[in-house]
C-alpha cells in the first residue's frame, strides 16, 4: 500500500500493537494445550516458503509466455495450479475455488471483499492491510477510478473497470497485462515483476 494512500489512517505502531496480542493469545492457547509452542512457527515457515505470492507470480509468468496455459487458468484456475510444481493441496486452504480475470488495454480488474478478507491465499499468501481495511472495502466498489487513482494506477477514461467480489465460495484474483519491453525475459525474470497488488488489480507492472 503506498504511504500516501489517504484513504488509511492507520497508527503508526499498529505494528506493535498486533504482535503483543497475538503473543498473548497464542501463550493463551500453549497453556491450554491447544497448540503446540511449534504451532505458530511452522504455519509463519509455510507462508513463507509455500504458499505466497510468489506462487501467483510463477503462474501469472507462465500464462504470459504459454498460450494454452493462459487459456486453462481463464476456464478453471484450480486445474491450472495443479499443473504447476506446487505443494500437494495448493488449491484449497482458502483457495479451492479461485478464478482470475485478465486485465486488457480495455478492461481494467480490481479485486474486494465486501464481506471481509477473502483472498486467494494459495497464490498471494495472506491478505495485506489495505485489502481488509473498511475504508478501501466501501469505496472501491463506490468510485473504483477515484481509489485506483490514489494508488498510482492512472487510467484513460475509455478503459473499463470491474469490480470482483470474493468470497468463501469464490476468491478473485488478477492477470494483469504484461509490460512491452520484457519479450527477451525468461518465465523466472517475469515473475520476479509481478507483485500481489499488480495481481489484485491495484498496480500495473513495471519494468
Amino acid at each position: 500500500m503506498p504511504s500516501n494512500y489517504p484513504g488509511f489512517k492507520y497508527s503508526t505502531d499498529r505494528e506493535t500493537f498486533s504482535s503483543a496480542k497475538a503473543k498473548a493469545l497464542e501463550s493463551l492457547l500453549i497453556e491450554k494445550g491447544i497448540i503446540t509452542g511449534d504451532t505458530v512457527n511452522k504455519i509463519l515457515s509455510y507462508f513463507e516458503t509455500e504458499m505466497g505470492p510468489f506462487n501467483g507470480a510463477k503462474i501469472v509468468a507462465k500464462a504470459w509466455v504459454d498460450p494454452d496455459f493462459k487459456n486453462l487458468l481463464l476456464e478453471d484456475c484450480n486445474a491450472a495450479c495443479e499443473q504447476m510444481d506446487f505443494p500437494e493441496g495448493m488449491s484449497g486452504a482458502e483457495g479451492e475455488h479461485m478464478r482470475i480475470v485478465e486485465n486488457t488495454p480495455e478492461v481494467h480488474n480490481v479485486i474486494v471483499c465486501t464481506l471481509c478478507s477473502c483472498y486467494p491465499w494459495p497464490t498471494l499468501g495472506l491478505p495485506p492491510y489495505w485489502f481488509k481495511d473498511p475504508t478501501f472495502r466501501a469505496r472501491v466498489v463506490r468510485e473504483p477510478r477515484q481509489v485506483l487513482s490514489e494508488f498510482g494506477v492512472q487510467l484513460e477514461e475509455s478503459v473499463q473497470i470491474k469490480v470482483w467480489d470474493s468470497s468463501a465460495q469464490i476468491r478473485w484474483w488478477v492477470l494483469p497485462m504484461r509490460p512491452a519491453g520484457t519479450e527477451g525475459m525468461s518465465e523466472a525474470q517475469l515473475a520476479n515483476l509481478l507483485t500481489p497488488e499488480a495481481m489484485m488489480g491495484v498496480a500495473t507492472v513495471k519494468v
